[in-house]
């Protein structure tokens, strides 16, 4: 997809992966709408020259403002980006189940709202896009993080039959499974992660090929290890 002269919606644009998405994508020519829920976040974003509304999407209200705001603009692309992570480990403590409602509402039924909502403006445009941010761990969790794993996992099952319904349409659908990546979702989390330029890079690459799946640094050789052994890949994924 050529993406100079698109309009692209991303969530999460505020920090980590979707800061580096934006304004790769505005390098490349698009026009950039992007949601952050941090109010210092959203104002430094605005600073930096983004249109930026400002909404929590872990909850509906968030996702009808966002919808709300972006009423009547010719979107050519989507991109759930949005997520986060909640402590769900029984081995440490009983896990806070509000916090993950929040979660699954944010990293599953987010996008899903989202995509229901701009699907006739999806399918007006000439050729459009919806990107999926999921994730190594929706090939194989992690034993520490079932929750935000359960929910990439249900991103990517969603994201592959939605392709299929979408195949006669000008619609592509493509999913990016990012591997650990330096933000504040995985401070603490080892010492080889990512750097989110290059992970967005990446992304944005995958974009312009039109393709299917951007298995982004080491989730090529999950993907391979996966196609394999799947037990293997899962019996190492767990230890994470």
């Amino acid at each position: 997809m050529q993406l100079q002269g698109k309009t692209v919606l991303v969530t999460g644009g505020t920090d980590g992966i979707g800061a580096q998405l934006i304004r790769q994508l505005r390098d490349k020519g698009a026009t950039v709408i992007t949601q952050g829920r941090n109010a210092k976040r959203v104002v430094a974003t605005r600073d930096a020259g983004f249109e930026v509304v400002e909404a929590d999407l872990s909850g509906l209200a968030g996702v009808e403002s966002l919808l709300a705001a972006v009423k009547g603009r010719h979107i050519d692309i989507l991109i759930n980006n949005a997520g986060a992570g909640v402590d769900h480990d029984f081995r440490e403590a009983a896990p806070d189940l509000a916090a993950s409602d929040a979660t699954i509402f944010l990293n599953l039924n987010a996008p899903i709202h989202l995509i229901a909502g701009l699907m006739p403006v999806l399918k007006a445009r000439p050729e459009a896009m919806i990107v999926n941010v999921t994730s190594g761990l929706a090939i194989a969790p992690r034993a520490g993080g079932p929750v935000y794993c359960a929910t990439k996992a249900a991103l990517r099952s969603y994201s592959q039959a939605l392709r299929y319904q979408l195949k006669d349409t000008g619609v592509h659908v493509l999913e990016a499974l990012p591997p650990v990546v330096e933000t504040k979702l995985t401070a603490g989390r080892g010492s080889k992660k990512m750097a989110p330029d290059e992970c967005a890079r990446q992304i944005v690459s995958a974009m312009e090929r039109g393709a299917d799946e951007a298995n982004v640094g080491m989730v090529k050789l999950v993907q391979l290890i996966h196609s394999i052994s799947p037990a293997l890949v899962r019996k190492i994924m767990m230890r994470f």
